[in-house]
């Protein structure tokens, strides 16, 4: 007689139905510990996808989730289709049951068999997505800037056709789109903004406040028009001697030319009744870094921004541009997508690239997440080389390949997604 006990069958994981989107939000608030209001929820609903969100189901209720946007997102060479990832997640009653590992593997596959051959997601954990390939791709920084000490170097820029307009936010939003839209194509990491996300950098109510004031906005402009802008909240407060020490916390900061990029973080900078700035997620080439006269002041810190998945070697590698000619045979490992391991030969110049099976030996051999990491234009090879993570075979070869995939605009997303 059997007395074994019937194995628990695996949940099926697939695209939810629009009708079980409640459902879904709700794995990720108990996963990710959070609550979101009724308008947190409406602006997340607006930019899903239904047929690119994947759940995972264990018999009726549903465990796990995994998201995909279509971005078009900047790569070096100009903007490409994309594949954002978010909301990825199991709940924690059904944790290392490979739930996490069957969501990601079906997403890819799903990329392989018809989708776009890169993908890039925000990780809430830095250490769970080289597992599945991806690599850090791109870097940020925060400041800690205080008013005190926060002048311009000499030579910062200044432009007297320039003058500052104070404005409600949602009745500047078509002169925002303007300048995002005319910054885009200068940065990798930088992806096209619909009208939901925009809503979404736009939001005003007491979630998207999270204790601080309402959204305002500055907007940089001249006759021609707009050049550049700022959106920011303050936090005010004063010190048990009634001395105003409120913070402004800037949440996007974008300018079409050096004059008026240095315009709107003085406007920040000089703020009545704030004694500081704190400006999250900006770019490791920030020129901010450079007006300052007293750069210590910045008080910056150093986190991951994008992590970046090479679904299709094949299709990714031409899919941007090179800085230098490179001819080389990469040896990709890649144990979650088996249709990218092995050799692979890319030949570039500044003005085309090909990357196709060949039997040659290797020059270089790498993990698909180092070339992920690579992919955006801001991770030298050269380090990977010296962690012994990346293996060069022929002399030379890993710093021809570094030089050609880097980019001089360091990559940036700006914008969790």
């Amino acid at each position: 007689m059997n007395t074994e006990p019937n194995p628990r069958p695996e949940p099926v994981i697939r695209p939810i139905q629009e009708s079980e989107w409640d459902r879904w939000i709700e794995v990720d608030e108990e996963a990710f510990g959070a609550d979101f209001g009724p308008a947190r929820r409406d602006r997340f609903k607006a930019v899903t996808e239904f047929e690119r969100s994947l759940g995972a189901f264990d018999g009726d209720r549903l465990v796990g989730t995994a998201g995909g946007l279509s971005f078009t997102m900047t790569l070096p060479g100009g903007p490409r289709p994309v594949c954002g990832v978010t909301a990825v997640c199991v709940l924690p009653s059904h944790r290392r049951q490979g739930i996490l590992s069957r969501l990601m593997r079906r997403q890819l596959t799903d990329l392989h068999e018809g989708g776009e051959p890169v993908a890039l997601l925000y990780a809430a954990e830095a250490a769970i997505y080289g597992r599945f390939g991806y690599g850090r791709a791109a870097d940020s920084l925060f400041f800690h800037i205080p008013r005190r000490g926060s002048e311009f170097a000499p030579h910062a820029p200044n432009d007297p056709g320039l003058r500052l307009r104070v404005v409600r936010p949602a009745e500047a939003r078509a002169d925002l789109e303007k300048v995002f839209e005319a910054v885009m194509p200068s940065r990798p990491g930088l992806y096209a903004r619909g009208p939901a996300m925009w809503d979404a950098v736009l939001a005003d109510d007491e979630e998207a406040r999270r204790g601080r004031n309402s959204l305002r906005c500055v907007v940089a402009e001249d006759d021609a028009g707009p050049r550049g802008y700022a959106l920011f909240r303050i936090k005010p407060s004063f010190t048990e001697h009634d001395v105003p020490d409120g913070e402004v916390q800037v949440d996007d900061l974008f300018g079409v030319d050096p004059a008026a990029y240095a315009l709107l973080w003085r406007h920040v900078l000089d703020r009545d009744l704030c004694s500081r700035v704190f400006a999250r997620n900006r770019p490791v080439d920030d020129p901010i870094i450079h007006l300052l006269a007293e750069p210590r002041a910045l008080n910056a810190g150093w986190l991951d921004e994008l992590w970046a998945r090479v679904v299709d070697v094949g299709r990714a590698m031409p899919y941007r541009a090179y800085s230098a000619p490179v001819d080389v045979v990469i040896d990709v490992a890649d144990p979650v997508c088996p249709w990218n391991a092995g050799r692979w030969r890319l030949s570039a110049d500044t003005t085309g690239a090909t990357c196709e099976r060949t039997g040659d030996p290797a020059d270089v051999e790498l993990p698909v997440d180092v070339l992920g990491a690579a992919y955006l234009g801001g991770r030298a090879l050269g380090a990977f080389l010296s962690a012994g993570v990346v293996r060069e075979v022929r002399p030379g070869a890993v710093r021809a390949l570094s030089a050609a995939m880097q980019w001089e605009t360091r990559p940036w997303g700006g914008l969790i997604f």
